[in-house]
């Protein structure tokens, strides 16, 4: 097996000829993706661990500037609307995408009531609050805006058309686009290094919600985001050839609740470490793989050992992307 070759935009232009390689493919996405230094160093990257049986390459518009905060910033990104739209641009095996995950932590972040003391609609939050909950029968769910999610939910069909839409105006016409979901985080006090971070933490104490429900609130909008690209993916004649891999079926070390640092798979609230991002990445290499190779996709089995640059699970793992 060997690990996935990645390039950035202005790398491929020093080295156009990929005719070396069995697979090529354009990757952009979130933090997840980013070979930014600050964030390679600070946690790790999903794609440095894809292993393929044959020789494969990315070029990655994550690279090292600054990656996706929200799936909008796909129009904002010059190389990668180029690399995919240009009758002149590769024709591309295949699309990656890491995309979701930051619009649904900033989704969860809106507050019940606006700075200026306006009240924000039901439905253009997913968190209700305390004179808003539901019956405690209906467990966590008591505390999550339907409404809300079904204005989030036309958000990401919307967004996932216009890619697909992009892919089928340029030479990759029909070829596969490949998203993956994402891990459950355990919601705690473990920001970034640029202290953008925590993220679900600070909301679900703002909406006061019970720390004993935070993992199952965590677990049930992860599950959300999940069900719905999957469900997207299942309907072939609105969103052709897209390939969902589904990360929360992954078995990931979840960290301490009430943890601060580095913690099972996790480097802080929503970043992997190394070993967390081996374990998701290799399961997600068969996938991909197979797609590609016209093979039927099988489960893959739970992923153990070392990812190329170390780190096993629990709090001595190093840092990751």
């Amino acid at each position: 097996m060997e690990h996935l070759q990645c390039l950035t935009p202005d790398e491929l232009k020093r080295r156009p000829d990929l005719s070396t390689f069995r697979w090529r493919l354009l990757a952009h996405g979130d933090s997840w993706f980013s070979f930014a230094a600050a964030k390679v160093d600070a946690h790790a990257n999903l794609l440095e661990e894809l292993v393929f049986g044959q020789p494969t390459v990315a070029v990655s518009c994550a690279g090292h500037h600054n990656a996706l905060r929200r799936m909008v910033d796909l129009e904002s990104s010059p190389d990668f609307i180029r690399l995919l739209t240009d009758p002149s641009a590769p024709t591309w095996d295949g699309v990656l995408l890491s995309v979701g995950g930051n619009d649904l932590v900033s989704a969860a972040m809106v507050p019940a009531v606006q700075a200026n003391g306006e009240p924000v609609p039901m439905n253009l939050r997913l968190l209700r609050k305390q004179t808003e909950w539901g019956a405690p029968s209906a467990g966590v769910s008591r505390y999550f805006s339907e409404d809300g999610w079904a204005t989030f939910g036309e958000y990401v069909r919307a967004n996932l058309k216009h890619v697909l839409s992009l892919r089928d105006a340029g030479p990759s016409q029909g070829k596969p686009l490949f998203i993956h979901c994402y891990a459950v985080p355990t919601p705690r006090p473990a920001g970034a290094e640029s202290a953008s971070g925590a993220w679900l933490y600070p909301a679900l104490k703002a909406y006061a919600i019970p720390q004993a429900d935070w993992a199952a609130m965590s677990r049930l909008m992860l599950s959300k985001l999940a069900a719905l690209f999957k469900a997207c993916a299942a309907d072939a004649a609105q969103y052709p050839s897209l390939q969902v891999f589904d990360s929360t079926q992954v078995p990931i070390a979840p960290a301490a609740l009430g943890s601060s640092g580095i913690s099972g798979d996790w480097h802080n609230e929503i970043h992997l470490n190394h070993s967390g991002c081996f374990k998701i990445a290799r399961a997600w290499s068969v996938h991909i793989e197979a797609v590609l190779s016209g093979k039927p996709l099988v489960t893959a089995p739970p992923t153990t050992g070392r990812g190329r640059r170390g780190g096993g699970g629990g709090g001595s793992a190093p840092a990751s992307a």
